[in-house]
């Protein structure tokens, strides 16, 4: 079990005085504890003989997946961070490390964490189904070496390690200083720890991210148009592609099953429609009242006038059903996605409230067909108008709107996406409001890396200082100017220089 050497530990207070090498060591000590836990989940768990006895092969491989990989990774980028440390009681730059780490071996983490879906399934089907292994794990738990946490914290580590990495690199939130410093007379944001993906059982401490470590990072401190700031942009990116990559794993692990159940459920009524495709995925389902007379049958009572219907929203395909006894749909219609327009019905009166046209262009019958749908509240009418056609303008945004004055907000309390058309929001993040709704949803945009989705207001507070969302505009930037092609060839060089220092 490695720590960190001698030398590192004596000089943790001198440290603490440069901000930049501050950052650099909480990377480092970060990083020794992380591996510490690894090595706890593999040999006080993984290797354990009564488990090994218990668990067949194939549950033991789906639990544990490829820790082994991402632990010896673990070694090897500790063991390349501590010499770097060694080197000069004041650390220079590590991100040279850090990147290389990223491009070259962080892929094992992608590997354990496409697993994720798998390996929870499996891990409350033993709880539930074995009892023996449901006895020793909570043996093992109680042994003071794990703290009181169990064994779903430690499996959840490589996750939260590749995400704490990058939040230790990437641009702080100007926000989030004013919420630890406030005005006189303001009283400070609560801070309670970030969430990271979906909602995970409590985490080692050295894991929980707290709320000044987002802001305590390397890239803030760095020296504007700097050989160092580069290094730190490109490290930035490596982490941020891995992350994604880590995400869309599990996206797809998940996907494929859900296909599989929504293809067992319909019952076609019209041509058949193949639904299950490597490059198709749900984006948003649920139930609309679809209007049964002519537009002019304003005076039919509400009854008469809407009937319910089901649409499945893929991202090249629109399905629209009935739901029949049995949890089936019987498919009545279909279109392209992107042969889908909608309009939106104002100051119609009470009974066509959150009312919208969703004109199908060509439709299972090779026709065009209009269709008149009532949402149950503004927020899930805009919602469904902005995934039928995402690309239509709405209050606040247009192709160019990163580079408009958009009103602003910050994350204060973090959020996890409950539909495929939700923002899953990290502590401190930035986003452009694109489009918001009187019953309290706004539709926004990611600063640091664009993603786009809905989220409850209250989960958020308004950035109202304009010299505020300027500098955060201007952070952003500087994250992705190194898309410059001038950029990418000096990252090359940059690569080629770290392998020779080693």
């Amino acid at each position: 079990m490695r720590g960190l050497s001698q030398p590192g530990r004596r000089a943790a207070a001198a440290f603490t005085k440069e901000g930049f090498s501050a950052a650099m060591f909480e990377l480092v000590t970060s990083e020794a504890s992380y591996y510490k836990s690894l090595n706890l989940l593999v040999s006080h768990f993984m290797e354990n003989e009564r488990l090994k006895k218990i668990l067949h092969p194939s549950e033991a491989h789906i639990l544990f997946s490829n820790v082994l990989d991402v632990m010896a990774v673990s070694e090897r980028f500790l063991l390349e961070l501590e010499r770097r440390m060694e080197e000069n009681i004041v650390i220079s730059d590590v991100c040279d490390i850090v990147y290389l780490y990223a491009a070259d071996h962080f892929s094992v983490y992608i590997t354990y964490v496409s697993n994720q879906t798998y390996q929870e399934r499996t891990y409350k089907q033993l709880l539930q189904e074995k009892a023996a292994f449901r006895e020793l794990i909570a043996q093992l738990e109680l042994d003071p070496k794990c703290r009181g946490l169990p064994l779903s914290s430690f499996l959840i580590l490589p996750f939260q390690r590749i995400t704490r990495l990058k939040l230790l690199v990437q641009t702080a939130a100007p926000l989030m200083l004013q919420a630890l410093h406030p005005p006189r007379g303001q009283p400070a944001l609560s801070h309670p720890s970030l969430t990271i993906g979906p909602r995970p059982p409590p985490s080692p401490p050295h894991l929980a991210a707290p709320f000044a470590s987002v802001f305590a990072n390397i890239l803030k401190r760095v020296e504007e148009r700097s050989e160092r700031e580069g290094t730190a942009l490109d490290a930035h990116k490596e982490l941020e592609l891995v992350v994604k990559a880590c995400n869309e794993g599990v996206r797809k692990m998940s996907r494929t099953e859900q296909m599989i159940s929504i293809q067992k459920k319909m019952e076609f009524k019209i041509k058949s429609v193949p639904i299950i495709s490597h490059s198709r995925w749900l984006l948003k389902q649920g139930e609309l009242q679809q209007m049964s007379g002519p537009k002019t049958s304003r005076t039919l009572r509400t009854k008469k006038l809407f009937r319910e219907i089901y649409l499945f929203l893929f991202n090249d395909l629109l399905v629209i059903c009935r739901q029949i006894p049995g949890d089936k749909y019987q498919v009545f219609d279909s279109a392209p996605r992107g042969l889908l327009r909608v309009e939106e019905l104002e100051d119609q009166g009470q009974t066509l409230a959150n009312v919208f046209i969703l004109r199908l262009l060509e439709n299972a019958d090779d026709r065009e067909a209009t269709y008149m749908l009532k949402a149950s509240a503004q927020s899930e009418m805009k919602r469904w108008m902005t995934s039928l056609a995402p690309n239509r303008r709405t209050k606040f945004v247009s192709f160019t709107s990163r580079l408009l004055d958009c009103p602003q907000v910050q994350c204060v309390h973090p959020y996890v996406a409950q539909q495929p058309d939700e923002l899953t929001l990290e502590l401190a993040d930035i986003l452009n409001i694109l489009d918001k709704t009187e019953d309290g949803w706004i539709f926004g945009e990611r600063l640091h890396d664009q993603e786009r989705g809905w989220f409850p207001s209250n989960m958020t507070e308004e950035i109202l200082n304009p010299k505020i969302r300027s500098q955060n505009l201007k952070e952003c930037f500087r994250v992705h100017k190194m898309d410059d092609p001038q950029r990418s060839q000096n990252k090359d060089r940059r690569k080629l220089g770290s392998r020779t220092r080693q």
